[in-house]
């Protein structure tokens, strides 16, 4: 087994665990903000992007229209376009395969295939692949653990499980802090999306840390 596929094959299926238990607290928190466990495993089957969900649902709990709740998720959801655009070169897929490529293209997926540029185009399009795809799967199991089981489970928090997916991440982009400069860009996000977290909706901190990238990114070194 090569070099490239064995470290593809771990990187990938760690983040598509470690994310795809994490769906175990949305369906809780779906079934808790009164949709059925039907309506919520099609959430997951058919949108299939956590940050997005999370949004619709926290909206309708919180009392909010269902237009608002579309709005959120639809705001968050752009990301992926963006994602889509850097990935289409890479992926060369058309016709069925695109529509598949479109629904599994994803913070995790797109972060594992651009951690594996080292490793080159075969390994950067099987680490999208494999996250995708087992993120899928274990993100629509859990999701259906968690909305049958969303009495018994408590609160989502005790079980580690909000620290999950953020420690996924630290993983994927710790090796890439390569120089100073990519270190002081990824401690001025942090400290970016922490500071304006009070005024932003859940979700949004995050996304508009890619000003400070940009910023960064102009910045002569």
């Amino acid at each position: 087994m090569s070099l490239f596929f064995r470290t593809t094959v771990r990187d990938s299926l760690s983040v598509a665990l470690t994310v795809g238990a994490y769906g175990v607290a949305f369906g809780a928190a779906s079934v808790a903000a009164g949709f059925s466990v039907l309506q919520t495993s099609l959430f997951s089957l058919l949108t299939f992007t956590g940050a997005s969900q999370f949004a619709a649902v926290g909206v309708v709990a919180s009392g909010g229209a269902a237009i608002s709740a579309i709005g959120a998720a639809t705001l968050l959801g752009t990301r992926n376009a963006l994602y889509a655009i850097q990935l289409a070169p890479l992926l060369g897929v058309k016709g069925v395969r695109r529509l598949g490529a479109a629904h599994l293209t994803i913070d995790e997926s797109t972060g594992v295939a651009l951690s594996q540029a080292s490793l080159g185009p075969d390994a950067m399009r099987l680490g999208f692949w494999l996250t995708g795809s087992g993120v899928f799967l274990f993100w629509n199991v859990f999701t259906v653990l968690g909305a049958l089981g969303a009495k018994a489970l408590g609160t989502p928090a005790s079980w580690g499980l909000d620290a999950a997916v953020p420690a996924a991440f630290l993983g994927l982009v710790w090796p890439r802090l390569e120089d100073n400069h990519l270190r002081l860009t990824a401690a001025a996000s942090m400290g970016f999306a922490t500071l304006i977290t009070p005024w932003l909706p859940a979700g949004l901190p995050i996304i508009t840390t890619a000003l400070v990238a940009v910023a960064m990114g102009w910045r002569p070194r």
